[in-house]
């Protein structure tokens, strides 16, 4: 791949030596270059630095780019999707503005049953082929690394067949991409009154095939009442863990679940939601190296409390931002709607959005030698804004597009 040169960056943003998990007010240092030049070879970060000290003679340059005016910034990371999935659900949406519970949709036949009885009738190859333009969408608005789960099957087959679709997308694109077993999102309808019989298929029929196939990193669980209580979640995740496969868990979104504490004893990588938690809850996370992850556009599109930010920093917990992007709660894959949501409603820091959302985000999936960050020896997974007055005014201008262009692995998409 030819060497590219980048010249004229108002300013570099995220440049790092080493990798490091952030933790509290360590989000707000966010090391920037002014005037600055990239140098990117065979699709990695190369070098970079001050425009004053670019000795070009010295390197042998096919491409130019020139970025006056522009910041440039690591790609989004983002750690928390569910981006597979077969249709939209806008007629939920109207309900919900008509006045409908969550549990008045769901047992209409709503929610994520509904997903799931939509996604079991359709084929592995319509399923890929929807996801992959939401893929190349996503990449466009600068998500460089994602992760993916399933969890709309809720059947040996439907589970099966969302994670061959999720291992296709990472054999095709350039975006690093993980995936993650959510075979426990929530009962199925014939198991309703059978839980432990839906755990058995879980841990019996599911996961060996998962473990032969190579078709997970990760294994999540939705703790929460009325969807899988702490000791499920605990037995379910042990089970996945016997086949390596981290825990990943759904806590605390709709109550104090207990999910992060038997995710933090179980060394989770991370408890994603964390709309309503207690004291406990957040010094359990400060003690624990499991990352909190963030997911405000959930909140915002569902109207409930979002998740306290400022408490979590002030208690030097890591924490990461994505999007949950799924059909029902979260229909917008928009790292940047996430990084401005996360300031104007979690009362967050451009500078710590932007490392939540990139360097650790990369952490949230295991993917912190390769991207996340500006570093020599990384992927250049790299977002160019358009000319903009200041870093701020990326989450500040929160209804304009301001992505000029993406490189992921090197290559503008």
């Amino acid at each position: 791949m030819a060497a590219t040169l980048v010249t004229n960056i108002k300013q570099l943003v995220g440049v790092r030596k080493e990798n490091k998990l952030l933790r509290g007010r360590e989000l707000s240092e966010l090391n920037s270059i002014e005037n600055a030049f990239l140098v990117i070879e065979d699709g990695m970060i190369a070098s970079f630095g001050e425009m004053k000290d670019l000795q070009s003679s010295t390197r042998s340059i096919q491409n130019s780019i020139d970025a006056s005016g522009q910041f440039v910034l690591p790609c989004w990371c983002d750690s928390h999707t569910h981006l597979v999935f077969a249709a939209s659900r806008e007629e939920e949406f109207i309900d919900k503005l008509k006045g409908m519970s969550y549990a008045e949709i769901a047992a209409k036949g709503g929610g994520i049953l509904n997903s799931a009885k939509k996604l079991n009738a359709a084929s592995e190859d319509e399923l890929f082929n929807a996801a992959w333009k939401r893929l190349e969408e996503v990449s466009r608005l600068g998500t460089g690394a994602i992760e993916i789960k399933s969890g709309y099957g809720l059947s040996v087959e439907g589970e099966l067949k969302m994670l061959r679709v999720i291992k296709k997308l990472k054999e095709r694109s350039d975006l690093s991409i993980k995936a993650t077993f959510l075979g426990a999102h929530t009962y199925p309808l014939e198991y309703k009154d059978d839980h432990q019989g839906y755990i058995d298929c879980i841990i019996h029929e599911m996961l060996p095939v998962i473990d032969k196939e190579k078709l997970a990193d990760y294994i999540d669980v939705f703790c929460e009442k009325g969807f899988f209580s702490v000791e499920e979640t605990e037995i379910i995740c042990k089970a996945g863990m016997s086949y390596d496969l981290r825990p990943k868990i759904h806590a605390n979104q709709l109550s104090m679940s207990g999910g992060v504490m038997v995710g933090a004893s179980l060394n989770a990588l991370s408890v994603d939601h964390l709309e309503l938690m207690s004291d406990a809850a957040i010094k359990t996370l400060a003690h624990s190296d499991t990352i909190g992850t963030l997911l405000p556009t959930s909140a915002f599109f569902f109207r409930t409390q979002y998740p306290p930010a400022r408490e979590l920093i002030n208690y030097d917990c890591a924490i990461a931002l994505a999007s949950d992007y799924n059909p029902g709660s979260s229909p917008s894959g928009n790292m940047n709607l996430v990084v401005a949501i996360s300031c104007i409603q979690m009362k967050m820091l451009p500078e710590e959005v932007i490392n939540a959302a990139t360097i650790n985000g990369a952490y949230a999936m295991e993917l912190e030698k390769q991207t996340g960050s500006i570093t020599i020896g990384k992927r250049a997974d790299i977002i160019f804004t358009k000319q903009i007055p200041s870093l701020a005014y990326l989450p500040y201008s929160f209804g304009t597009n301001l992505i000029d262009k993406v490189m992921i692995n090197g290559k503008l998409c």
